[in-house]
């Protein structure tokens, strides 16, 4: 569970850096095509379109990756109160006496 958390961290910042170069490359192009023809701007939002879509297909793999993530910890949690349901009904007990004494004193 650990390393799948990894995976999903090193996966966003290569999403974030991807985002970011996506931006600037934009910006690059743009500034390029004011001084250019029709087949200047013609390229650049075509370079520009190749980029959107590149990052479109890493945030997909970044929202899958997490997706699959939550799914495990959530089959991980369920497995647990299914093994010990008496520890976690007395963890909720001591939680809830604690939020209530907290509560009563105000």
């Amino acid at each position: 569970m650990i390393a799948q958390q990894e995976t999903v961290e090193g996966m966003k910042h290569k999403l974030v850096k991807e985002i970011r170069s996506v931006v600037d490359d934009a910006d690059n192009l743009l500034k390029k095509a004011t001084t250019s023809t029709a087949e200047g701007w013609d390229a650049a939002r075509t370079q520009i379109g190749a980029k959107l879509s590149e990052a479109r297909s890493r945030l997909d793999d970044a929202r899958i990756a997490v997706t699959d993530n939550a799914k495990s910890v959530a089959g991980s949690t369920h497995e647990y109160v299914e093994d010990n349901p008496w520890k976690v009904a007395g963890l909720a007990l001591a939680v809830g006496l604690l939020i209530g004494a907290l509560v009563s004193r105000r």
